[in-house]
C-alpha cells in the first residue's frame, strides 16, 4: 500500500483481482485494509476468468504490465517490485 501511495501520482495503477466467494467478506477486507485502488471479482474462487487468463496457480500472484498491457514481470516482491515499477515509470 505504501508503494501505491508513493507512486500512484507518477502513473502506478493497481487492479486487485479477488478469488473470494463471499461478496461481503471481500468488501469488508478491502475496507478494513483501506485499499484505495480498483478491485474486481466474479466471486468464483479458482474459477475466476481473469485468474485463468493469467494462469494463476497460487495466491498472492503479482503481474506487472507495461503501458501496452504486456506482462513484463510477475511475482516480484519488496525491492525487486519497487525497482521494476520505477524502471517502467521512468520510460
Amino acid at each position: 500500500m505504501a508503494l501505491y501511495k508513493e507512486l500512484h501520482s507518477k502513473g502506478l495503477n493497481i487492479i486487485g483481482v479477488s478469488l473470494d466467494k463471499d461478496a461481503k467478506a471481500w468488501k469488508d477486507a478491502i475496507a478494513k485494509d483501506k485499499l484505495t485502488w480498483n478491485h474486481v471479482s466474479n466471486l468464483k474462487f479458482w474459477d475466476e476468468p481473469i485468474a485463468a487468463q493469467y494462469k494463476v496457480q497460487s495466491i498472492p500472484a503479482t503481474f506487472i504490465l507495461d503501458a501496452s498491457g504486456n506482462v513484463v514481470a510477475q511475482d516480484l516482491r519488496g525491492a525487486e517490485l519497487r525497482a521494476k515499477i520505477l524502471e517502467l515509470l521512468a520510460k
